[in-house]
């Protein structure tokens, strides 16, 4: 099969297939009389994340470890360097403080431990138990966060506003309150999640394929593929919320939506996948790209507490900096 038509056929079911889930997930929710904030705050925030959580799985699963880590570590780099860039340049994003403090520096530890797990032991099951557990954690404080603190004082959290990035681009995503459902129907909702299941696992499949194949037709490393070509396609429904979100000037919307996937990426997929499958991190991405990783989330801090904004032009350091980072790994490999 012609190697585009195999990475396009792939993003595209994984993407679409990816909302069908959700989409069902959150009505079958609704009828369960689960709350709105924890189905936004997990299915929505979280759900949007199974394309890049099923391509990973999938190359660990074949043994394709530079598209599996390539995949979580290229994501994180996108969003921050490539995503919130372009929100940036679009509309300046101001930063709340205590924001900054808990999800932005949450951001840059767990990208550190991602580091180091790299550095050392790579992806084994217990390091995936104990990132699982570690977003568990996570959930659980920012579910209590919503609760309490967000609901007098709008302090919301990064898993917060992701889910409302995702909404405000979506609204059949967002959760209906109990006085709008109607009568409890279990069928469609069930079938059209097991119906985005099947397309996003089919569709990983021929993404997954498609990228070990053009490394070879290229003469290219896999991880040069997941750190480029599969980060960012699997990063697309990230970018379009953040840029809607810049459009309406929802600053906040727009940053919490980069913050949460980052995070999602290391302690969920990263987590899952070596529950999963264990894989080893590869040399190259364990020297360059994640350090690489841990320098954009250092940079993210440092431009959005200086003057608690993120300006244009450092929006646009931002690309140019992304720019730089593919020019000199393809030159690299």
């Amino acid at each position: 099969m012609d190697i585009a038509l195999l990475l396009i056929g792939g993003l595209a079911l994984l993407i679409g297939g990816g909302e069908l889930l959700v989409r069902g997930s959150v009505r079958l929710a609704e009828q369960m009389g689960v709350s709105p904030l924890l189905i936004g705050l997990t299915l929505v925030g979280f759900g949007t994340s199974t394309p890049e959580l099923v391509t990973s799985v999938q190359a660990a699963l074949i043994g394709s470890s530079g598209i599996a880590v390539g995949n979580i570590v290229g994501s994180n780099i996108a969003n921050i360097l490539l995503i919130l860039g372009l929100s940036a340049v679009i509309f300046p994003l101001a930063v709340q403080t205590n924001a900054l403090k808990r999800d932005g520096l949450f951001v840059v530890v767990t990208a550190l431990m991602f580091l180091v797990v790299g550095w050392t032991v790579g992806l084994e099951r217990w390091v995936g138990g104990a990132f699982v557990l570690g977003l568990v954690v996570y959930m659980a404080y920012a579910y209590r966060q919503e609760r309490t603190v967000a609901a007098v004082a709008g302090d919301h959290t990064a898993a917060f506003e992701k889910a409302e990035a995702i909404e405000g681009v979506d609204s059949a995503l967002r959760p209906a309150a109990p006085r709008d459902r109607g009568a409890p129907s279990w069928l469609k909702p069930v079938a059209i999640a097991i119906v985005g299941l099947v397309a996003i696992i089919f569709g990983g499949r021929l993404l997954v394929d498609g990228a070990v194949e053009l490394a070879r037709v290229l003469e290219l490393s896999e991880a040069l593929i997941g750190l480029t070509i599969v980060a960012v396609g699997t990063s697309m429904p990230e970018l379009v919320t953040s840029l809607v979100a810049a459009v309406r000037r929802q600053s906040d919307v727009a940053l919490g939506n980069v913050l949460g996937s980052n995070i999602y990426n290391i302690l969920g997929i990263g987590g899952f996948t070596a529950l999963i499958a264990p894989t080893p991190v590869p040399e190259r991405i364990a020297q360059f790209d994640m350090p690489a990783m841990l320098v954009a989330s250092g940079l993210l801090m440092l431009f959005a507490w200086t003057g608690r904004k993120i300006s244009r032009a450092e929006g646009a350091t931002f690309c140019g900096i992304y720019l730089a980072y593919v020019a000199w790994i393809i030159s690299a490999s």
